[in-house]
């Protein structure tokens, strides 16, 4: 992972598009809860399945961006290399902030 090339701008967009995945999600949910069959079909089986896994894998990607914008920012930070970071331009980078309550994923009930 190279947290050298993220911006703010695009780990705001990031967000955003998790957000509007959370919000599919949530919608999809409503949809279920009207039609009874639909949960017990195979295909939805295995779809609860990949969102559970999907779920990890994004939380587990979140620990690893953020465990190297913390390397990155302690190598930038440490003497020399605060003096070379800042002759070249490198800065302190933001990790990955979840909103509030993301930390936990939507729970898919049937």
């Amino acid at each position: 992972m190279d947290p050298t090339n993220i911006t703010p701008e695009k780990l705001a967009e990031f967000q955003q598009a998790q957000a509007g995945v959370s919000s599919a999600l949530g919608r999809l949910l409503a949809v279920v809860e009207n039609y009874p069959d639909l949960k017990a079909t195979k295909n939805f089986q295995d779809l609860q399945v990949q969102l559970e896994s999907t779920e990890n894998r994004i939380k587990v990607s979140r620990n690893d961006f953020n465990a190297a914008v913390q390397e990155y920012n302690s190598t930038v930070r440490k003497f020399p290399n605060t003096l070379f970071a800042g002759f070249f331009g490198f800065k302190v980078k933001e990790g990955f902030k979840a909103d509030p309550g993301a930390d936990k994923a939507p729970e898919v009930k049937f």
